[in-house]
């Protein structure tokens, strides 16, 4: 059983004793397919037996509302704008995140700290403000990264309609207009995060693009390997976890890492493998 690791620093409060659950982050831009992503690796780990349960942003009992009605005004700085969502963050780790590792659960993040700094650096924050401002998260056992240029993201966010104000990145005049600014502004969270992803070792890269994924509905028998992927499609299939390996889906992703043949192989990859079904 491994022990309560953080990203900078430990509080005091937090703590620092065995944890029994895994911290499974998926990350990426909006319109990559996290809410899929997350449901599709919920499913799974489900099937064969763990505990889950999910987090997000704004999802704290405390200031969740509070930061839904500030960005309903335009009213947030980017100072404002990270030491709200930090506050988030700390709530839900006290009276979920932890409670829930330590009761042995799988926690599904729906993005984390991740998509917290590249928010914050690229709207002019100092990036070790921010990595100390987040340091007392939880150090996730897995990142997920959707990774998907811009060209690839804006017709997906056009068909949604979700190209809004603050994904726009139009407090930070981006841009002439909502358009414009999305692309400028997307385009540096894609860089932030593709620098996230060559810099640390729990960060695993799922290709994103339209077709790229696989056919996870069916993991193979005993949750040994991958899911059979019946479509063929690049990114995913036998073996296991390799540092800088790039994905079609999270259930491949966390499959080869938790429970694949190639275990050690992973293990000295990213240091990740999943717990011991006991709790099932």
């Amino acid at each position: 059983m491994n022990s309560f690791r953080y990203f900078r620093h430990h509080m005091p409060y937090l703590p620092s004793g065995p944890c029994a659950g895994k911290l499974l982050v998926v990350e990426g831009t909006d319109g990559t397919g996290r809410s899929t992503q997350m449901a599709m690796l919920k499913a799974w780990l489900e099937e064969q037996g763990y505990g889950v349960i999910e987090t997000g942003w704004t999802r704290s009992k405390l200031v969740g509302q509070a930061i839904t009605d500030a960005k309903m005004g335009h009213s947030l700085n980017r100072l404002t704008y990270g030491l709200m969502y930090a506050v988030d963050l700390a709530d839900r780790m006290e009276y979920q995140i932890i409670p829930a590792l330590k009761s042995g659960f799988i926690v599904l993040a729906d993005r984390y700290i991740y998509t917290a700094i590249a928010r914050g650096i690229v709207r002019g924050a100092d990036p070790e403000w921010l990595r100390d401002l987040y340091g007392f998260a939880v150090e996730p056992d897995l990142v997920c990264y959707l990774q998907l240029s811009v060209k690839e993201l804006i017709p997906r966010v056009l068909a949604t309609g979700k190209m809004n104000y603050w994904e726009s990145g139009m407090d930070m005049n981006y841009g002439d207009d909502l358009y414009d600014s999305f692309v400028a502004y997307q385009g540096a969270l894609i860089e932030q995060f593709d620098e996230m992803a060559a810099s640390y070792a729990n960060f695993v890269t799922l290709d994103a693009r339209e077709g790229a994924g696989c056919d996870a509905e069916a993991p193979a028998a005993g949750g040994g390997g991958v899911p059979r992927n019946g479509r063929g499609r690049a990114g995913c299939g036998g073996g296991g976890l390799t540092a800088r390996r790039r994905w079609g889906c999270a259930v491949c992703a966390v499959n080869a890492a938790g429970g694949g043949s190639q275990k050690a192989r992973t293990r000295r990859a990213c240091g990740f493998a999943l717990p011991g079904r006991g709790f099932r």
